[in-house]
């Protein structure tokens, strides 16, 4: 088996190189509006948007910068399949402007535009970033009245196209099976609330970090594993320094990234270099907990009722029988940014640690 990956260094607003349909799953964290860190690139685009968050028109300002990021979300509309999901991570913003210290709902902003245009509006995901400042409030400290409320999350906003998909003939089934998650996976990934370390940016040099919005990578790898199968093209249009395709290729999948920062484009291929020989760790870190969780069953005397039958280890349910890993055994850069992954499956030799 093998994947293909693509790392673009252009615009997402015209994907011209992507059909119609074509994408099965989209994951991307987007520069955050009115967040100071990204008002460049969106100055870059926008120059007005400078007037007007010098004279603190930042409601102008605000709209003005989703309108650029809505020409990619009408791009993805055109791109995806239908029955495939979307899914954004974004956080709000705050900000001191002419009205005083408010709120400015990037995720609320996503939202209407998204089903305006056609998608469906499923549950999101809060991603709690666990933070130990011992002065993470804000405003007039212990006295009443003059506090605000420290914003500790994101949101991971998951949309779908059309309604779900069908898996229609034997081989598209077994290929689903194949991919399925553990039943103590699915209970945990499927919660509304997800407690992640944020990431470290990632760079060469501070500009590099200013410009990345970089999410962990147990992020977009639980979110491939919950919403696409084996060999699905996995797109995110604001690649950044490549933690998306990265994950792609640690779960089989095929990739499409737009990076339009040259900087941020090379990066990705330099990550990409270093980390692929460790991409095999995320399965075998799958494997060990579920040989945790069923010996931990065991200890509480609740027996799991099946056995899958590639690995010989117990199972809860009937849907993990034919799960199977695929590992990753040799990553060749056919040219600058394109990427041929070729795959085969994982063995675990005795249901423990040598995999």
């Amino acid at each position: 088996m093998k994947t293909e990956h693509l790392n673009i260094n252009s615009n997402a607003r015209e994907m011209t190189v992507l059909a119609d349909n074509s994408i099965n799953l989209v994951i991307t964290s987007p520069p955050y509006p009115m967040i100071k860190l990204w008002d460049d690139l969106f100055i870059k685009e926008d120059p007005e948007i400078k007037t007007l968050l010098d004279s603190k028109h930042f409601t102008e300002a605000f709209e003005r910068m989703h309108c650029q990021l809505d020409q990619v979300w009408q791009e993805i509309f055109r791109v995806v399949q239908d029955g495939s999901h979307v899914c954004i991570n974004i956080g709000d913003a705050l900000r001191s402007g002419a009205n005083g210290f408010q709120v400015f709902a990037n995720s609320a902003r996503i939202i209407t535009f998204m089903q305006n245009i056609g998608f469906q509006h499923l549950p999101s995901i809060i991603w709690r970033k666990p933070t130990n400042a011992p002065n993470k409030f804000m405003g007039s400290g212990m006295l009443p009245c003059g506090a605000y409320v420290t914003l500790e999350h994101e949101n991971i906003l998951l949309f779908r196209k059309g309604s779900k998909r069908i898996f229609s003939d034997e081989e598209s089934r077994h290929n689903r099976l194949a991919s399925a998650l553990f039943w103590e996976e699915r209970n945990n990934w499927f919660s509304d609330l997800w407690n992640i370390t944020g990431a470290r940016q990632v760079g060469d040099c501070a500009l590099i970090t200013r410009r990345t919005a970089a999410f962990p990578p147990a992020i977009p790898y639980r979110l491939i594993n919950m919403y696409s199968v084996y060999s699905d093209t996995v797109m995110d249009p604001f690649h950044g320094t490549g933690t998306t395709m990265l994950m792609a290729m640690a779960a089989a999948r095929n990739s499409v990234g737009f990076e339009q920062d040259k900087s941020c484009w090379q990066t990705a291929a330099k990550r990409i270099e270093i980390e692929q020989n460790s991409l095999n760790g995320y399965s075998k870190q799958r494997l060990e907990q579920h040989t945790k969780y069923v010996k931990e069953r065991e200890e509480k005397g609740v027996n799991c009722k099946y056995e899958n039958k590639h690995y010989g280890f117990p199972v809860v349910t009937r849907q993990e029988v034919d799960l199977i890993f695929k590992k990753t055994d040799r990553v060749i850069e056919t040219h600058p940014g394109k990427y041929i992954v070729q795959h085969s499956n994982m063995e675990c030799y005795n249901n423990s640690n040598d995999y």
